[in-house]
């Protein structure tokens, strides 16, 4: 009866837009105090689920999206792929997403990447003659290969509840993460076709080595990353400062990087890593909440009792995952259903890797679906047009990235093929 109510309270606070921080913490410590439980106890909770150091990397891989989007480099990056498929047809469509690819790298946040990007390719799309719904459907859509592909901060948060390697976690999401691509390309490549008003544009040699000279040093950032993590060289963590202050040393050669650039990223950094740590550590209390009323066994006897086949059980899990992105956090999320589900992962013989690679990708679909979907949010913020009209773009776009979902479920070693092959 108490966890109905823990229930009950935090679905009424999240439809009545409370943020999902608070919406966690107030009926959480209620049922603490109702049980005898002291305050000391629910904040001693709240601090020991932010003081993990795998959750240093988030701040700091923030950091190097912000910077990177303050320094321009989304703008190089579009400039260098519009220059390199200038006789594609319908090329802009295409450099949206492979812009989307190269920002993934140093981003990891699909908000960052919507914002940065969007101000650069939807109006570069409809100026150009897309529709409107096309042109922010695609943008909102590319920017989920971000918090997919490495470094990822979803992962990081997944790897640190789910105690596995953060670097195999990584390697396991690269090629999800270009499936994404890949589907998303798929569907330009059909929508071109029946319109020939697209047409490509003459290859100008100049301007694409130009491109090139401008764009190569950001590239560096995922070799230094990746390369570091992989190579044993340092941890994730480690990975993620250096990443910073490689991007920093970076805006001073370019001379893009001043005290009022460095400030405005160091605020924004503050504000988004504030918003996470908030949930992470509202998850924390509702996690002890869980555990005290012994959920994950109660879960797990269900789970076996409903299917004795991982895929079933991965599908089932995969619809819950879809309903509860809808309408919570994608961070919240795997902080609360991670401890919860992992023991009956672990009994179906399931990799947690594996697993993690799911859990992102289904969530991520998430931030493009009302009520609470957050890239539907920035984009209108960028664009200045409505929820509503955004997400009818978007949803011609959900196709390809289900169907992506669905084939990294059915199929494990498209995940875990990289991993294997790097001895993770």
């Amino acid at each position: 009866m108490e966890l109905a109510l823990v229930a009950i309270g935090i679905l009424v606070l999240l439809f009545l837009r409370v943020p999902v921080a608070f919406a966690i913490l107030g009926p959480c410590l209620m049922y603490f105090m109702v049980n005898g439980y002291s305050t000391g106890l629910a904040l001693k909770t709240v601090f020991d689920a932010t003081n993990s150091f795998p959750l240093l990397a988030v701040p700091l891989f923030i950091f190097v999206g912000v910077i990177a989007n303050k320094l321009g480099i989304a703008e190089r990056l579009f400039d260098f792929c519009l220059a390199a498929m200038s006789r594609v047809r319908g090329n802009l469509a295409y450099v949206n997403v492979g812009t989307s690819v190269g920002f993934a790298w140093m981003s990891g946040s699909a908000l960052a990447d919507a914002a940065g990007l969007g101000k650069v390719q939807v109006p570069a799309m409809t100026r150009a003659g897309y529709p409107f719904r096309f042109a922010a459907g695609l943008t909102a859509s590319s920017a989920l290969i971000s918090p997919v592909m490495p470094p990822s901060i979803p992962a990081v948060i997944f790897a640190s509840v789910a105690t596995i390697s953060t670097g195999a976690l990584f390697a396991a999401s690269v090629v999800p993460a270009l499936l994404m691509a890949l589907g998303l390309v798929a569907y330009i490549f059909f929508w071109v076709r029946k319109r020939p008003e697209f047409a490509s544009q003459p290859f100008d040699s100049r301007k694409f080595w130009r491109a090139t000279r401008r764009v190569l040093l950001p590239l560096g950032t995922p070799v230094i990353i990746l390369g570091g993590i992989v190579g044993g060289i340092f941890t994730p963590t480690e990975a993620a400062g250096i990443a910073a202050l490689y991007m920093l040393i970076l805006g001073m050669f370019n001379r893009t990087l001043n005290l009022r650039v460095l400030w405005e990223a160091a605020k924004e950094t503050v504000f988004l890593t504030g918003g996470i740590m908030i949930i992470i550590g509202a998850a924390g209390m509702l996690g002890q909440v869980l555990a005290r009323e012994r959920v994950a066994q109660g879960v797990a006897d269900w789970m076996t009792s409903v299917t004795d086949n991982p895929i079933v059980f991965l599908l089932i899990v995969n619809a819950i995952l879809i309903v509860l992105g809808m309408v919570v956090d994608a961070t919240a999320v795997i902080l609360v259903t991670v401890p919860v589900l992992m023991p009956v992962v672990v009994s179906f013989g399931i990799d947690p890797v594996h697993f993690g690679v799911i859990m992102i990708v289904n969530l991520m679909i998430g931030l493009l679906t009302p009520p609470v979907g957050s890239v539907l949010y920035v984009m209108s913020s960028v664009t200045n047009r409505s929820v509503d009209e955004i997400f009818r773009g978007i949803l011609p776009f959900l196709v390809p990235l289900v169907s992506v979902l669905l084939l990294i479920t059915f199929f494990p070693q498209i995940a875990m093929f990289v991993p294997n092959a790097l001895g993770f």
